[in-house]
């Protein structure tokens, strides 16, 4: 089966100072739940976010984040996950925002790779599947690798087969729907779908 998400650019920041960035931002956002509003999908259509900047105090900006989205239309928090980035918030700050805002997390595996408070693959994706709820449909996991010999964080261009079949040995067991980041997108979707069948 194949699932429809949308994933904003990286410009959508709800928990940025500058509130002429957060409108814009919300405008952002509308547009792309109103895309899913008319192809008639219900709230198991997600629109994914990162929860944005530092700004040199996390626990402020956290703070910032569930006070925007608290007054974002249902039309926007309906549709909304939020998740785990290589650089500022980690799947336990995810968390901890989940349990505030009752969001769901979209567990992304590379990105935990890179920034984590030393939970094993498993148990991170477990932790993250108890924050979707029955309305926001089975839980979502973004995978990709690091791409070798190139900084920290950046995605690979095709799937390491050797690595995706070790996560799936791993996650066995576990229900939830993948979405590969890879550049050369079908091509490594195909011999992942081959390498689960």
């Amino acid at each position: 089966d194949i699932r429809i998400s949308m994933h904003p650019d990286q410009f959508v920041i709800i928990n940025a100072k500058d509130k002429a960035i957060v409108k814009r931002s919300i405008k952002e956002l509308d547009y792309h739940c109103s895309v899913l509003d008319t192809m008639g999908l219900n709230s198991t259509a997600k629109v994914q976010i990162h929860i944005g900047g530092v700004y040199g105090d996390k626990e402020k900006s956290i703070e910032r984040f569930i006070e925007n989205y608290d007054e974002l239309s249902h039309k926007i928090r309906k549709r909304l996950a939020i998740e785990n980035d290589d650089k500022s918030y980690s799947l336990k700050d995810c968390l901890a925002i989940s349990k505030k805002a009752e969001l769901p997390i979209v567990f992304d595996t590379f990105h935990h790779q890179c920034l984590n408070n030393g939970e094993n693959i498993r148990h991170a994706i477990l932790r993250a599947e108890n924050t979707w709820k029955k309305r926001d449909g089975k839980m979502m996991v973004d995978y990709s690798n690091q791409k070798i010999g190139s900084k920290k964080g950046t995605h690979n261009e095709h799937i390491d087969m050797r690595l995706f079949k070790k996560f799936i040995i791993g996650t066995k067991g576990i229900d939830f729907d993948i979405m590969l980041e890879i550049k050369d997108k079908e091509k490594s979707a195909l011999k992942a779908i081959k390498l689960i069948k």
